[in-house]
C-alpha cells in the first residue's frame, strides 16, 4: 500500500478552492458600516477550477466583491475571470508566451473608468462592477507586452505606471498609460537575463525596478511542473533607477545585496535626493526551485540611494515575517508613515497568517491586531475623506473564522488596528486566502458614472 502524498498547503484548509458562484444580498452585519463608505471591494485570487494546480499562483483567477452604499452591503459576488484557460483554451509550455494565454489571478486595479483584473504574464483583463468579465484590454492594440500585477497610480498626474516581463526578449519593458487611459509611453529596461519581477515602485521622480536573481528555468518550464523559475547564486541583485520620462539611455544601477522581493510598499525621496523603498524582503527564494509545503520568509527592510551612490544602503526594519505591505495609496511616491502588513508564526504554509501589523515608520512603533481562531487576507487602506490624514480612514479585508468555517468582510479603524471591528459583513459562502484586492469609490452620481 502507498504511503498517502499530503497535499500541497495550496490545496489545505482556507487555500483550497471554492467550486460554485454566488450571489447575495443585503448582507448582514455586525456593528455600522461608516455612512461615507460608497463603493465595491474586490480581492482577486487563485481557485483552480478543476482538481489541483501545480502552485498556489496557478489556479485560476476568482474575484471575490462586496458593493457598500448607504451604510448596507447590498451584494456579496464571486465570479471566475473567463480566461481562454477558464474557457478550455489548451495547456502547453510554450502558451504561455501568448499574452493572451492568463488566469488573471493576482490584484486588481480601477484606472479611467476601467476595472481590471491583473496578472503578471499577460495582458490586463477589463471586468464590470459585477465582476462579469469583458475581455482583455491591449490598450487599442498598443501593449504588446504583459502587465504586472501591481501597476502605480500617481496621485498628482493619474497617470498609471506599469511594466511587463517575459521569458523571450525583450525581457522588461516599462509603460505609462495617461490619466485617460491611453498608452503613451514604452521603454525597453535592459537586463541580463530572463527574471521574476512581480513588482516596481515610483517616486515623483523615477522609476525603479528589481532585477533580481530568481531566473527563468526552461526545463522546468518545459515539464510544465510548477512555476519555472529557482534562485540563482551567480546572477546578482541590483536596482535601475529611471527618471520619469527618460529614455533607456538615462537608467542607472544600483547594487544591492542578493535578495528576492515580491512587494514594494512605497518609495519616495527625500529634499536632498536620496531615494528610499521599503519593500517585503526574503534573504532568498526558491533556491530548490517551488516546494509544495514550504514558503521562504520576507521582513520589512528599507533601501536608501543617496544622490551619486552605486550602491544601496539596507536597513531590516523587523525581524517579523511579513507580506502584502499596503500603505494609503494616497502616498504614492511620496514620504509615507504607516505600512500595513499580515505577519505570520512562520512560513505561509506553516503558520498561515496571525496578526495585522501597523508600522509607523516616524516614531518605529509597531501595532498588532492578533486574529486567534481567524486568518486573515491581505487588507487595504480607504481613507475616509480625500484630505483626510495618511491613518484617518479603515482597513478592509476579508478574514475566515476556523470554528464556523465562514467568511466576514471585516472593516477595521485605522488609527485603531486592534481596537473592536467597525463593522462585520457576514458573507454566505467562504472565501479563501488570496492575493490582492482594492477599494473602488463610487463616482458621484452628477457624473452619470460607472463606479471606477
Amino acid at each position: 500500500m502507498q504511503d498517502r502524498v499530503e497535499p500541497p498547503f495550496w490545496m489545505q484548509g482556507n487555500f483550497a478552492p471554492v467550486t460554485e458562484e454566488v450571489t447575495a444580498f443585503d448582507l448582514p452585519v455586525e456593528g455600522a458600516i461608516p455612512p461615507e463608505l460608497s463603493g465595491l471591494y474586490v480581492r482577486n485570487g487563485a481557485n483552480p477550477r478543476h482538481g489541483q494546480s501545480s502552485h498556489w499562483f496557478l489556479g485560476d483567477g476568482m474575484l471575490h466583491g462586496v458593493a457598500i452604499e448607504g451604510g448596507k452591503a447590498q451584494w456579496y459576488r464571486n465570479r471566475y475571470v473567463r480566461t481562454p484557460i477558464f474557457e478550455g483554451a489548451p495547456r502547453h509550455p510554450l502558451a504561455g508566451l501568448d499574452i493572451r494565454y492568463a488566469l488573471s489571478n493576482t490584484s486588481v486595479i480601477a484606472h479611467a473608468s476601467r476595472i481590471m483584473a491583473l496578472v503578471e504574464n499577460a495582458l490586463p483583463m477589463e471586468i464590470s462592477r459585477e465582476l462579469e468579465t469583458r475581455g482583455f484590454n491591449d490598450f487599442g492594440g498598443r501593449l504588446a507586452t504583459p502587465c504586472t500585477a501591481h501597476p502605480k497610480i500617481c496621485p498628482t498626474t493619474g497617470e498609471m505606471h506599469f511594466f511587463g516581463y517575459r521569458v523571450i526578449p525583450p525581457y522588461l519593458t516599462y509603460h505609462v498609460a495617461d490619466a485617460a487611459g491611453a498608452l503613451i509611453r514604452s521603454v525597453e529596461i535592459p537586463v541580463k537575463a530572463a527574471t521574476m519581477i512581480h513588482d516596481f515602485a515610483l517616486t515623483a521622480r523615477h522609476a525603479i525596478f528589481m532585477d533580481l536573481p530568481v531566473v527563468f528555468d526552461m526545463p522546468t518550464a518545459m515539464a510544465g511542473s510548477t512555476m519555472p523559475f529557482h534562485w540563482s547564486e551567480s546572477y546578482g541583485a541590483r536596482l535601475g533607477v529611471l527618471p520619469r520620462g527618460g529614455g533607456s539611455e538615462s537608467l542607472r544601477w544600483i547594487d544591492i545585496e542578493p535578495c528576492f522581493v515580491y512587494h514594494v510598499a512605497n518609495a519616495f525621496e527625500e529634499d536632498d535626493g536620496t531615494i528610499v523603498l521599503d519593500v517585503a524582503r526574503y534573504d532568498e527564494h526558491w533556491r530548490d526551485g517551488p516546494k509544495r509545503n514550504a514558503f521562504d520568509t520576507a521582513s520589512l527592510t528599507r533601501w536608501r540611494i543617496p544622490p551619486g551612490a552605486t550602491r544601496a544602503e539596507e536597513t531590516r526594519i523587523d525581524d517579523r515575517s511579513i507580506e502584502f505591505p499596503r500603505i494609503d495609496e494616497r502616498r504614492i511616491g511620496v514620504p509615507h508613515k504607516a505600512v500595513y502588513a499580515l505577519a505570520t508564526d512562520g512560513s505561509l504554509a506553516d503558520g498561515v497568517f496571525t496578526e495585522l501589523l501597523k508600522y509607523d515608520l516616524t516614531s518605529g512603533r509597531v501595532d498588532a491586531r492578533r486574529f486567534d481562531g481567524e486568518l486573515p487576507s491581505e487588507f487595504t487602506m480607504v481613507p475616509a475623506a480625500e484630505a483626510a490624514g495618511e491613518d484617518e480612514g479603515w482597513l478592509m479585508g476579508y478574514v475566515y473564522d476556523r470554528a464556523s468555517a465562514t467568511s466576514d468582510l471585516v472593516i477595521l479603524d485605522a488609527g485603531d488596528i486592534g481596537g473592536k471591528p467597525v463593522a462585520r459583513i457576514r458573507l454566505p459562502v467562504r472565501v479563501p486566502q488570496g492575493f490582492h484586492g482594492t477599494w473602488i469609490a463610487s463616482e458621484p452620481r452628477a457624473c452619470g458614472a460607472a463606479a471606477r
